[in-house]
């Protein structure tokens, strides 16, 4: 076992002190250690359960041999953090996730480790850290919130982010803001539609490191806690056969999990996750990776805000093995790929069934012959852009119009709350990348603000910051290279044309290189006046493209 390290031995009686003091018995010293990194707080709702989700965890390990010992993890609420300087603070908890977590584990020796999280980067950041630290590890989150109702529809966190937007253009009263203000989100839970956290959550399924489930069983469902002492007892049965993230984590249950992203239509964060997870395994990801897979994977899910269906309505459809049944089927996944479960991919999703193929659609009747996101490239994002074709309105996949230039999110939701942002418009917010933010900022504000002016469809917001999975319309983001490095988004002037082509993966400005040039050549950093952990952040934080990675030894 890792943990004789510190339990075994004369030369560790002073270790063994040490656990006496923690109440271990004699009998618990001889068996396996198992750190529970739980992200339980009181302060974001996709957590607020998770103190009941790591004591179901606990009993299925002691039940299968083991000694559970529960150690935390830190995570931002980002539709609280939404909008202002917390959000600054949100992408870059993912890096201090992984680096506490794995400083806890190594630091204390645990044999098997389960991590309990929910929402947007502690999912990515404890994916990342089980890829260091390597040790048995099975991940179980706190599960999806169930849709609120309004007048009898189903909605959600999005719909109340363009309320806002509704009554700023008049189209909503006061007390019908309120409305949607105490119905959006009814339970625990992270936020029901497919956003990041429950993004991440399927694709953690779709990486083999969760069990059948993690994604979308409801937070408030009793099958939940079920879920969770049968993450306890797997952790126990992959350390007996020693099965450890990097045998799972491999390049092609990578590609697995990019595929079934194309088909459930997830956030495009996932486009900053996927990479940095590769990244720890030592898989060089190039987000262009996401075109060819994107051409030749059917969209299948529409849920929210693409569609009216929530993540309530994928569980009951089958869940993520359902979505992956119907991939395998038309040949698109590694099904030889190893899983948590001790089974390969192909063995779980063997006997998956759609229930319901208006929620998951079958192969044959697709919403769309290609994947839920893209990639575009043009002299406006040399090293790429990301995009949520699936949420985009089809008369927006072709779009021109000139730029309306804001050097921060506030000055933008401003003017199109201000009624200065026009149809054909396309808004431009720079210096909100990985480095120019810092932090590079979820941009929920300014689209739903202009959905909820009534500009969704004809009017297009491009930004090297980011958006949440809750963003819909013609939202293009990561623009790479960011403006703080000089990357051509920080060239672009007031009424240049820019020109989007999202089924031809392009984003370009209408300039010659020559312009473009000449623009740099007179170009300025912009001055940033930041410290603490930000300061740090700042002087290490690659461009989107590469998944806002930290570069080491720096």
């Amino acid at each position: 076992m890792k943990s004789d390290n510190v339990k075994a031995g004369m030369q560790q009686a002073p270790h063994r002190s040490l656990f006496n003091a923690l109440g271990f018995t004699e009998e618990e010293m001889k068996k396996p250690m198992v750190g529970i990194v739980s992200s339980y707080n009181e302060i974001v709702p996709g957590h607020m359960n998770l103190d009941k989700i790591v004591n179901a965890v606990k009993l299925g390990v002691a039940e299968a041999g083991g000694v559970p010992v529960v150690f935390p993890a830190i995570a931002v609420c980002d539709g609280i953090a939404m909008g202002h300087v917390g959000m600054k603070y949100s992408l870059v908890t993912r890096d201090l996730i992984a680096d506490s977590t794995e400083c806890m584990a190594l630091a204390h020796q645990f044999d098997a480790l389960v991590m309990v999280p929910n929402c947007d980067k502690n999912v990515p950041g404890l994916l990342m850290a089980a890829a260091r630290i390597n040790v048995p590890t099975v991940f179980v989150s706190g599960g999806p919130m169930l849709a609120g109702k309004v007048k009898g529809k189903k909605t959600s966190l999005s719909s109340m982010f363009e309320a806002v937007g509704s009554y700023a253009a008049g189209t909503m009263t006061e007390e019908e803001v309120k409305e949607y203000e105490a119905k959006a989100c009814p339970t625990c839970g992270s936020c029901s539609g497919m956003y990041t956290a429950n993004s991440m959550n399927c694709l953690t399924e779709a990486l083999g490191m969760g069990l059948g489930g993690n994604g979308t069983i409801p937070a408030v469902y009793s099958e939940r806690i079920k879920l969770a002492k049968h993450a306890g007892m797997a952790v126990m049965e992959l350390y007996r056969k020693d099965i450890r993230p990097r045998d799972i984590m491999t390049k092609e249950s990578v590609l697995n999990a990019l595929t079934v992203d194309m088909a459930l239509g997830c956030s495009t964060n996932s486009m900053l996750h996927l990479p940095a997870i590769a990244h720890e395994i030592g898989f060089d990801f190039d987000i262009k990776f996401a075109n060819p897979i994107s051409e030749k994977t059917p969209n299948l899910c529409h849920l929210a805000p693409a569609g009216p269906t929530y993540m309530e309505d994928l569980n009951e459809a089958g869940g993520v093995y359902a979505v992956m049944k119907e991939l395998a089927d038309a040949g698109l996944l590694h099904l030889d790929c190893m899983t948590v479960t001790g089974k390969t991919v192909g063995e779980n999703i063997k006997g998956a069934v759609n229930r319901n193929p208006e929620v998951i659609r079958p192969l044959d009747n697709p919403y769309t012959k290609t994947g839920g996101l893209a990639v575009l490239s043009g002299n406006l994002a040399p090293d790429g852009s990301v995009v949520k074709r699936s949420a985009v309105a089809p008369e927006m996949l072709v779009h021109e119009g000139p730029a309306r230039v804001f050097e921060c999110e506030e000055d933008a939701i401003a003017a199109i709350k201000g009624g200065k942002i026009k149809a054909g418009d396309v808004v431009v917010i720079r210096y909100e990348g990985p480095k120019g933010g810092p932090g590079m900022r979820e941009m929920l504000n300014p689209t739903s603000a202009i959905a909820g002016m009534g500009l969704g469809s004809s009017v297009a917001l491009i930004t090297d910051g980011r958006f949440s999975g809750a963003s819909r319309g013609a939202s293009i983001g990561h623009v790479s290279p960011e403006a703080a490095v000089g990357g051509p988004i920080a060239l672009i002037e007031e009424g240049d044309i820019i020109k989007i082509n999202i089924p031809e993966m392009s984003l370009s400005v209408d300039l010659t290189d020559e312009a473009l040039a000449e623009r740099k050549a007179k170009w300025q950093p912009k001055e940033q006046d930041v410290s603490g952990y930000l300061e740090r952040y700042v002087s290490m934080v690659t461009s989107g493209n590469r998944g806002a990675i930290l570069e080491r030894g720096n």
